[in-house]
């Protein structure tokens, strides 16, 4: 089996050093709280979220992953991924167009020859871009073409996240000659590209996401990142590891989900505003059926969470190994973020369902906005079911198989 050059590690692991984990963890809750004061109006209004990315740009967080040598935070994926995480908690759209960001923004450094790489990093910081689109392999496809006025790009494609407020859209092209499929690099502002709120989920409403149609937009030698080929000839281990990658992300973003639906229950029943039953005096902090069922949400969220960790330590060692990487050992890290993946998935779709009878009657209030939990939850499921992920473990341990080359959708 032969491997292409491997591409080059992401600068984002290497480089100064930044303001530090603290900083980060500090910044980040403290977005959290900030996003958490008008989070139901906000979802309500489903307006697009360029306010929202106002205040992560302004907090750094755009630019956490980029090494502090070129303008960035400097931190690294653990980082990252609490940041995800705390801001998850608090939104959970905002926290998916947080984690779309950031694995779009810095994949590029897998598929891209090191200088473009660098050159793109570079310029994202300095102009604090907020990526979105997706890699994910879609029909009908886009194509991209060699003309006689250059390369263009054509089709339109629906995405889950971040077109609405993008400075910049990576998106997957094939060759119109080959097939070959490709990471592909586009402003949004250029000629021929329109883009479309016609998503109207009645989940992840700020995610930003909606369609983008391109009709012969031109395409710069500097904008085709590299191959996305799931021929092991072409894909290198350390190039694969984008995929868990980016699936923990999501894994990240659910768990967040979970604990922020339980703490705005626990908070709002502690203060003795939502009994079980209304004709229960107590209160839901005494009720032996709300303390069971906090006990069980607590159990799931908990066990997701330590499998989350397992998954986290095998990722950050598989990006330590760098060139020196092997399918098999990518194939057991993706496995450990699946089974994180189905654990996350089971613990958020019980906890914001089972939120509406820990809090009780009053959890049916427009004004109180905890279905958004439910909402979110189940619609970032639906675009990322997990039920394939099983079959993929099952598969593993049974019969040795190594994963399939997916990227997130």
């Amino acid at each position: 089996m032969g491997v292409a050059a491997t591409p080059s590690r992401p600068a984002s692991e290497s480089g100064p050093t930044g303001p530090g984990r603290a900083h980060w963890l500090r910044v980040a809750r403290e977005t959290a709280d900030d996003l958490t004061t008008d989070a139901v109006t906000r979802e309500q209004a489903g307006k697009p979220p360029f306010d929202e990315v106002s205040r992560l740009r302004e907090a750094g967080l755009l630019t956490l992953l980029v090494p502090a040598g070129s303008g960035g935070g400097g931190a690294d994926w653990a980082t990252a991924y609490t940041v995800v995480r705390e801001i998850a908690a608090a939104d959970g759209a905002i926290g998916q167009l947080l984690g779309r960001h950031y694995f779009l923004s810095w994949s590029a450094g897998f598929f891209a020859e090191p200088s473009l790489a660098a050159r793109l990093e570079q310029r994202s910081a300095a102009g604090q871009w907020c990526w979105g689109g997706g890699l994910a392999r879609q029909e009908p496809r886009l194509t991209l073409a060699r003309t006689a006025r250059g390369q263009v790009l054509d089709g339109r494609q629906s995405y889950t996240t971040g077109v609405l407020v993008a400075d910049r859209l990576a998106v997957r092209a094939v060759r119109a000659d080959t097939g070959e499929p490709l990471a592909v690099v586009v402003d949004p502002t250029r000629h021929g590209v329109g883009i479309y709120d016609d998503a109207d989920p009645f989940g992840q409403r700020l995610a930003a996401g909606g369609s983008v149609e391109f009709d012969s937009v031109g395409v710069a030698a500097d904008d085709v990142l590299g191959s996305l080929s799931a021929d092991e000839d072409v894909l290198s281990p350390l190039a694969a590891l984008v995929s868990p990658v980016g699936r923990l992300l999501s894994v990240q973003l659910r768990l967040g989900m979970a604990e922020g639906v339980l703490a705005e229950a626990r908070e709002y029943g502690r203060t003795g505003h939502a009994p079980w039953h209304p004709d229960r005096p107590d209160g839901s902090a005494q009720d032996p059926q709300v303390l069971t069922a906090f006990g069980e949400l607590t159990v799931l969220t908990r066990s997701a969470s330590a499998l989350t960790d397992q998954a986290l330590e095998a990722v950050l060692h598989g990006l330590a190994r760098g060139d020196d990487l092997t399918y098999d050992e990518y194939a057991e890290i993706s496995v450990l973020v699946a089974v994180a993946e189905a654990a996350a998935s089971r613990a958020v779709q019980e906890s914001t369902a089972r939120a509406f009878d820990i809090v009780g009657l009053r959890s049916a209030s427009a004004r109180l906005g905890f279905d958004r939990f439910w909402r979110d939850a189940r619609t970032h499921t639906l675009y990322e079911p997990v039920a394939h992920r099983l079959r993929e473990v099952g598969d593993y341990f049974l019969n040795g198989a190594h994963p399939p080359f997916v990227l997130p959708a």
